[in-house]
C-alpha cells in the first residue's frame, strides 16, 4: 500500500500510470468517481494486487472463496466496491490477495445507532470484529431504556460478527443523565437490579459481550463503579462474556475535571477485561478549532495508561469525523458541525482551497471562505492521519481500537486498516 497525496493537476489516471495500477480499480477503491477533480493535498490509497480472479458465468463469491482457500470476508475486504454483499458479475476481477500481506494482528469494533445506513453498515462489517449498537440507557429504578437493535444483531450475524451490548447513562428523555449515573452506582438496590437487567438482556439478545459509558462521574463515584464494572465482569465473564469500560483520556490519576475525576484508570483496568480509551473529541463542537485526536495528545494518554493498565487489555479510541468551524471562534457561542471525512474534501473541492496537513498533530486541515462570506477551518482524518494512529496499535502493544462511530463512509480508513493488519473475521 501507498498513501499518495495528490498534487496540482494530478488526476486519478495519472496516479494510477505512475504507480502501474489500474484507474478503475483507484477509482472505485477510494470511491472518488474517474471524472471527480483531485483536491491537492488530498490522499489516495493504491493497492498492489498479487492475484486477481475473473469471474464466470455462474459462480458465486462462496465459490471463489472455496477455490483460493479464503473467507468471504476476506474478498470484501480486498474488494471495498463490493459492499459487503454478493455484487459480482462475469467478467468481472475480484482481488484475492495484495502485495506485503500483513502480519499484525488486532481487534477492532465499531459503534452505530439503529438508524444507520445499511449499505454502508454492510461495507463496514467485514473490518470489524464486533459492532455495538448504541445505546442502552438506564432508569432510575435499574431498568434499560430499551434499543431497537434487531436488524443490526442480524446483520452483524450474517457476517459472522459479535455484538457488544452498549449501557451508557441515556435516560428515557432521551438525554445523557451522569447524576442519575452517579445515584445508579450509589444506590445498592438500584444498581444490582440494573445489573440483573443487563446480564439477562445480554443473554436473551445473544450478545457477545458488554461495552459500559458512564461519563462525567465525580470522584465520589470512582470506586462504586469500579466495583459496578467488577460485579458485571464477574457475571458475564462465568457466560464466557467480556466486558469492557470506557475511559475518558486521562493523563495523570489526579487529573482534575468532572470528565475524568470518577474515571479511576487502575480500578477500572483491574475490574474489566478491557477498556476503551477515548482518544478524540480535543478538537470539538464547542471548542476552538483543532485537530479532534491530535497524535502528541493521545500519546500522553496511551503513556499514562500503559502504566497503569496491562497493554493487552486496551483498545484505542479512533474518530470517524470532522469539524467544521465558522470563523471567528467565540468562546460559548461558536458550534462546530460535525461532518464526515468524506465531506471535508468536498467542502475544499467545492472552495477551490488545497488540503494542509500539519505534522505536528499529523492532522488533515484547511480553510475557506463559504458563499455567504463568512470564513471557516476544517480539521477532519485522512488516510495518513488514520495510519499514524493505528500505527500507534502497534507500537504500544494493544488489543484492538474502537472507532466512534460507523455512521459515516470513510473508504481510506477500511483500505488502510485492512493494508497494516490481518484482519482474522
Amino acid at each position: 500500500m501507498e498513501i499518495y497525496v495528490v498534487s496540482q493537476g494530478d488526476t486519478l489516471l495519472s496516479i494510477a500510470e505512475s504507480f502501474g495500477v489500474s484507474a478503475e480499480r483507484l477509482s472505485q477503491t477510494n470511491e472518488i468517481p474517474p471524472e471527480t477533480p483531485l483536491v491537492p493535498g488530498q490522499t489516495v490509497v493504491v493497492l498492489f494486487p498479487r492475484t486477481v480472479h475473473t469471474v464466470q458465468e455462474g459462480e458465486r463469491l462462496s465459490t471463489i472463496a472455496s477455490r483460493y482457500g479464503v473467507t468471504e470476508n476476506e474478498l470484501f475486504r480486498n474488494n471495498i466496491n463490493l459492499g459487503g454483499q454478493e455484487a459480482i458479475y462475469p467478467g468481472q476481477s475480484i482481488v484475492i490477495d495484495y502485495l506485503d500481506a500483513p502480519t499484525a494482528r488486532a481487534t477492532f469494533y465499531g459503534y452505530a445507532y439503529p438508524f444507520i445506513n445499511i449499505p454502508l453498515l454492510r461495507q463496514t462489517l467485514p473490518y470489524n470484529d464486533y459492532l455495538a449498537p448504541f445505546t442502552y440507557g438506564i432508569t432510575p429504578s435499574g431498568e434499560l431504556v430499551e434499543l431497537d437493535d434487531g436488524e443490526l444483531l442480524t446483520i452483524a450475524r450474517e457476517y459472522g460478527k459479535g455484538a457488544l451490548m452498549h449501557l451508557s447513562t441515556l435516560t428515557e428523555e432521551g438525554n445523557f443523565d451522569s447524576a442519575l449515573g452517579a445515584y445508579v452506582l450509589n444506590t445498592p438496590s438500584v444498581r444490582e437490579s440494573l445489573i440483573e437487567n443487563v446480564v439477562t438482556t445480554v443473554r436473551e439478545r445473544g450478545y457477545s459481550g458488554l461495552d459500559v459509558d458512564f461519563e462525567y462521574l465525580p470522584e465520589s463515584s470512582a470506586a462504586p463503579y469500579a466495583d459496578f464494572i467488577g460485579e458485571l465482569t464477574r457475571r458475564l465473564n462465568a457466560e464466557g462474556k467480556p466486558v469492557i469500560v470506557a475511559l475518558a483520556p486521562k493523563t495523570s490519576a489526579t487529573q482534575p475535571g468532572l470528565l475524568y475525576e470518577g474515571h479511576s484508570y487502575e480500578l477500572l483496568g483491574e475490574a474489566a477485561n478491557f477498556v476503551l480509551l477515548m482518544t478524540y473529541e480535543w478538537g470539538y463542537s464547542y471548542g476552538p478549532p483543532l485537530a479532534v485526536a491530535p497524535i502528541p495528545n493521545v500519546r500522553r494518554v496511551l503513556d499514562y495508561a500503559v502504566s497503569v493498565i496491562p497493554r493487552e487489555k486496551i483498545f484505542l479510541g479512533i474518530p470517524n469525523y470532522g469539524y467544521d468551524w465558522t470563523l471567528p471562534f467565540v468562546q460559548g457561542e461558536s458550534r462546530a458541525e460535525s461532518i464526515s471525512n468524506v465531506r471535508a474534501v468536498e467542502i475544499a473541492r467545492e472552495a477551490g482551497v488545497a488540503i494542509a496537513y500539519d505534522e505536528t498533530s499529523q492532522s488533515p486541515n484547511f480553510n475557506y471562505t463559504a458563499p455567504d462570506g463568512r470564513k471557516h477551518e476544517v480539521w477532519f482524518e485522512d488516510a495518513r492521519s488514520i495510519d499514524a494512529k493505528l500505527a500507534l496499535v502497534r507500537e504500544y502493544g494493544l488489543f484492538g481500537a474502537g472507532y466512534w462511530n460507523l455512521m459515516r463512509p470513510f473508504p481510506q480508513n477500511w483500505l488502510v486498516l485492512n493494508a497494516r493488519f490481518d484482519l482474522v473475521t
